[in-house]
């Protein structure tokens, strides 16, 4: 079982199921919603999510009719994305679960379209906390 919640911890999930089709999107609408280079997004099946949200935290925005991004009120934390066409399927954000998942992603998606500021290979320093310049003494 995978858990995750939002960053306020109004909302919580529980996903049964395994997690299908992960990609990297790059689009612009992507972008825009989750406020960085790329959104990471797996289709999970919509009878193996549970959302538990004693407070009805969980809204949405209708982008394009039948088509609604749920997010946290309180802290706009994204969840899931669903589509009336397709009420079998949700697409979650993977940023969302707090434990590890055992899926990996396919692919980087719309690429072309990717923050002209994200290098893809780029070959940057790694921390396991802020870089240096960042570090409190």
């Amino acid at each position: 079982m995978y858990k995750g919640s939002c960053l306020c911890g109004a909302i919580s999930i529980e996903l049964t199921g395994s997690i299908e089709s992960i990609i990297h999107c790059h689009c612009s609408l992507c972008r825009k919603n989750s406020g960085t280079a790329y959104a990471t997004n797996g289709f999970v099946n919509t009878k193996d999510l549970r959302v538990i949200d004693p407070e009805n935290k969980l809204t949405y925005f209708e982008f394009k009719e039948g088509k609604l991004r749920h997010f946290c009120s309180v802290c706009a934390s994204p969840v899931f994305s669903s589509n009336a066409s397709n009420p079998t399927k949700l697409r979650l954000r993977l940023g969302i679960l707090d434990t590890d998942i055992e899926e990996r992603p396919l692919s980087h998606n719309f690429v072309s379209s990717r923050a002209n500021w994200d290098d893809l290979d780029a070959m940057l320093p790694r921390y396991d906390g802020f870089e240096p310049s960042r570090a409190k003494p």
